[in-house]
């Protein structure tokens, strides 16, 4: 202290900060999907929303059975699109757990995808074919598509983000000024 200087200065370090918090723009950041992974999650939410308004649109139809499948699909698919949205783009992510983020989001877009390209095909094959059911069906078809490549996206993406996380954490070295003991000075 004579010189100044604080007493705590040689045993502390400044506290490591989170790579994301310098993207936080609003208390959100799109740091924890990516550009590619972010582009198909609005595309998801966009593309499954335009599809349920164009079906919600549709005045009469003759065989109404692939219509209201169709319907709770596309309002499901653009319902759960914007928790997992939120999730992602919030501090959501780190409370609720990357883990259980992740599965959640593999689980949805996994049967979304699936369910939306069946629901579009059933829909296409049971329409009356006025302009706004294509336009609807269209719509469907692309955003099975986003959903489909997504999936895909994650199941590429999925043994190497796997790899980068345990060499994270066991290449950690420990901070020297941790290791001394806190009194050096003879007694």
């Amino acid at each position: 202290m004579e010189n100044g200087s604080s007493v705590y200065e040689p045993t502390t370090s400044p506290a490591e900060q989170s790579p994301h918090k310098g993207l936080r723009y609003c208390g959100c950041t799109a740091a924890h999907l990516g550009p590619v992974r972010l582009f198909l999650k609005a595309l998801q939410l966009g593309l499954s929303f335009l599809a349920f308004v164009l079906e919600e649109i549709i005045d009469v139809c003759t065989s109404c059975g692939g219509l209201y499948f169709f319907e709770f699909v596309s309002c499901c698919a653009f319902l759960l699109c914007i928790p997992i949205l939120a999730m992602y783009c919030t501090s959501l992510y780190e409370r609720v757990g990357k883990d259980q983020v992740k599965q959640l989001d593999f689980w949805i877009v996994a049967v979304m995808g699936f369910v939306f390209l069946l629901a579009s095909i059933i829909f296409s094959a049971t329409n009356d074919r006025t302009s706004i059911e294509v336009a609807a069906i269209v719509f469907g078809f692309f955003a099975s598509i986003a959903f489909i490549a997504d999936f895909v996206k994650m199941c590429l993406q999925g043994p190497h983000a796997r790899k980068e996380t345990q060499q994270e954490n066991t290449n950690r070295p420990l901070n020297p000024a941790e290791n001394q003991p806190l009194n050096n000075q003879p007694v």
